[in-house]
């Protein structure tokens, strides 16, 4: 009797485990007191491109504070393409200047690289420098630009985003502790 009681507790706590995810150390460097916020899928007309997880810190979703938004994608993309759909959905929601935009475009072609599934990109808000980018949690670079980084970040995080539901799934969590 005790037996099971104690392999039902054990069984409980395994279950609860996948709640408390591992922080990876890429983004507990830039993130400090990083916890995960929230997580969704992103599709395009029903195919599955990417799942995204926010990760905030102490203070929640702020941005005078560092937060990591980690991509996983689901099929091969290529960087270029990445690029283009970044600076479409940020002149969607009427970010920067056209002499912004042109430059934005071109260092993001430059810096992000072509996926396959399964791959990883991670992107640092780093609210007084700009965004620090990693591919499976190896540096790729920096666009030091403040205002860069919040047209970025916006993609997913202004509330006139074009993917409000993965949105809302990412700032779940996302109050200050």
């Amino acid at each position: 009797m005790i037996a099971r009681r104690l392999l039902a507790l054990f069984l409980g706590l395994l279950l609860a485990l996948p709640v408390f995810a591992a922080t990876p150390a890429h983004i507990r460097n830039d993130v400090p007191d990083a916890r995960l916020s929230g997580q969704g899928t992103f599709r395009w007309f029903g195919l599955h491109i990417y799942d995204a997880a926010l990760w905030v810190g102490a203070k929640g979703y702020d941005l005078k504070a560092p937060l990591a938004l980690d991509l996983t994608y689901a099929r091969a993309l290529a960087g270029k393409k990445i690029a283009e759909a970044s600076d479409d959905e940020i002149r969607k929601l009427g970010l920067g200047t056209p002499e912004q935009q042109a430059t934005w475009l071109a260092k993001m072609t430059a810096l992000f690289p072509d996926v396959q599934d399964g791959t990883h990109i991670t992107g640092v808000y780093l609210p007084a420098l700009g965004a620090r980018f990693y591919h499976d949690g190896k540096l790729l670079g920096e666009i030091a630009d403040p205002a860069f980084a919040r047209a970025f970040f916006a993609i997913w995080l202004d509330p006139k985003t074009s993917a409000g539901k993965l949105r809302d799934a990412l700032l779940m969590d996302a109050a200050p502790r």
